[in-house]
């Protein structure tokens, strides 16, 4: 059977205090069978702590600026940019320095938590140009 879910039936957007640097308001969309979608809005410089997810993620930009980073490097995202992170790979994604930013996330599976991204990494990504 299908489900689909009408705007505003997933809940209401709120302060997230999770695990993040900065402020970052979400709103769950949708939670069920190991999958959760979800609107995420980062003010300008909040970001996620480095994180993985048991079976993958999918980011679809939907205004502002951000980047995505994982072991390999980083990358500067922005409105119409996909991001695939696969299964278990360790990551971490966030507004610009300058500019918020709002994704709607797909993630599939449960989520590891880790450590904070150093602000010294995060100022490093001031020289990623777009791809």
């Amino acid at each position: 059977m299908l489900t689909v879910v009408t705007r505003g039936s997933g809940g209401h957007t709120e302060r997230s205090q999770g695990p993040y640097t900065g402020e970052i308001w979400r709103e769950v969309m949708h939670r069920e069978d190991g999958i959760t979608i979800g609107k995420n809005f980062f003010t300008p410089c909040a970001r996620t702590n480095w994180h993985s997810h048991e079976g993958g993620q999918i980011l679809i930009v939907e205004s502002g600026e951000g980047f995505v980073a994982d072991a390999d490097g980083t990358v500067r995202i922005g409105v119409g940019d996909i991001v695939w992170t696969p299964p278990g790979v360790r990551h971490w994604h966030g507004a610009s320095h300058q500019r918020s930013m709002l994704h709607t996330a797909i993630s599939y599976g449960e989520v590891t938590w880790q450590e904070e991204v150093p602000v010294q990494l995060y100022e490093l990504a001031r020289q990623v140009g777009r791809s």
